[in-house]
């Protein structure tokens, strides 16, 4: 590497100014960082024929600094000199493109296609490759961040459509099928059964009833299809348990009723609404029971949004929720999906035990607060 010590220039002199004003530091630190910039301004005329400011991009700061670890061995002063270089030239951090793969289904032939939100969250740009290796473009038509679902319009037409099956059929032990594209290798088809239904408390979603499979749902298969054997829709794969667990076969696709409801919002309002009553209810066992000096275990509210609903219809906290609109809840999950069902503007009844007295209620819906995609 070429000493560059005799390339001054007005900008670095500034630089150097403003560490002094602003970080107080020693002046042995100052002269390593004016060495170290004119360094870099030497370095980037003879790589790419620059200036310091009209040619510094952040993988050309990376690379310079790169030489510098490799021959200093100082990895604490140089990375500490790279954060402060692009405060004070904003140039030097170039926007960086990402790519991430991901896989989707096309479910109408006007080029609707579904996938998980978790996907495309934060795209600019979206490109679907289809079966037949042709490149389409795709916007996104809606997205539900609570459900992890999206809906995505292609630049297309006539598509092939995959056809829905019927949710109610689908149990235990049956045959399917996982399709998408891990890794980025293009169609894959891999297969297992379905190992349960109904699983929830996973922390993925906040809406949870996912199928369980041990068809293999590898890196790149979220938003690609689980269909039976007469190639129907049955679930979007969304997740796997991590293997770091030292676990295998444990994939999670979210269920076609779920999907199909899902889909249907976004399609014609543009969004999913949900009933909201404003309460955050969780579970608890007896041992919690008798630890906060509560009637039963069960359903508890745990907060409640002031202002809410439920705070106006006389809910509070630490009242257990035993049945919404008559009928009984099995979980906290259980109670916040038959509330997000009611459409807003209906009306609710909760029944519940308040200390050791019952109480019965009626909450008038409201529209659950969208969250952000």
């Amino acid at each position: 590497m070429t000493e560059a010590t005799a390339t001054q220039t007005p900008e670095i002199d500034d630089f150097i100014d403003a560490l002094w004003l602003e970080d107080g530091l020693s002046k042995n630190t100052l002269a390593a960082y004016r060495r170290d910039l004119a360094l870099f301004a030497g370095w980037l005329r003879k790589e790419r024929g620059g200036a310091l400011l009209d040619a510094a991009k952040e993988n050309d700061l990376q690379a310079y600094m790169g030489v510098r670890l490799s021959t200093k061995g100082k990895a604490t002063s140089a990375n500490r000199r790279l954060t402060v270089f692009k405060r004070y030239f904003p140039e030097l951090s170039a926007t960086q493109r990402q790519t991430s793969l991901g896989s989707g289904v096309v479910v109408a032939a006007e080029g609707y296609v579904l996938t998980n939100h978790h996907v495309i969250q934060g795209a600019d740009d979206i490109q679907l490759v289809l079966s037949d290796g042709s490149r389409v473009s795709a916007r996104v038509r809606g997205a539900d961040p609570e459900s992890d679902l999206a809906v995505l319009k292609a630049d297309a037409e006539n598509l092939p459509a995959i056809t829905f099956a019927a949710a109610d059929h689908l149990q235990v032990g049956d045959v399917v099928l996982a399709i998408g594209n891990p890794f980025g290798l293009g169609n894959t088809v891999t297969m297992g059964i379905v190992s349960a239904l109904g699983r929830n408390y996973l922390g993925v979603n906040r809406f949870e009833d996912f199928i369980q499979t041990d068809a293999p749902i590898n890196v790149g298969n979220s938003g690609g299809a689980l269909i039976n054997t007469n190639g129907e829709l049955i679930g979007i794969n969304t997740a796997v348990l991590a293997k770091n667990l030292g676990v295998e076969g444990i994939g999670f696709a979210i269920p076609v009723n779920l999907v199909r409801g899902v889909m249907t919002e976004i399609l014609s309002k543009g969004r999913v609404v949900r009933g909201w009553i404003g309460i955050l209810p969780t579970d608890i066992d007896d041992t919690e029971a008798q630890r906060f000096r509560l009637a039963q275990a069960g359903v508890v509210v745990v907060k409640l949004v002031i202002g809410s609903p439920a705070a106006d219809a006389g809910i509070e906290p630490r009242d257990i929720i035993l049945t919404v609109n008559g009928v009984k809840v099995q979980s906290a999950q259980d109670a916040l999906t038959r509330i997000a069902n009611a459409k807003p503007g209906q009306k609710v009844r909760v029944t519940g035990i308040r200390g050791t007295q019952p109480f019965d209620t009626v909450v008038a819906v409201s529209e659950r607060p969208r969250v952000a995609n």
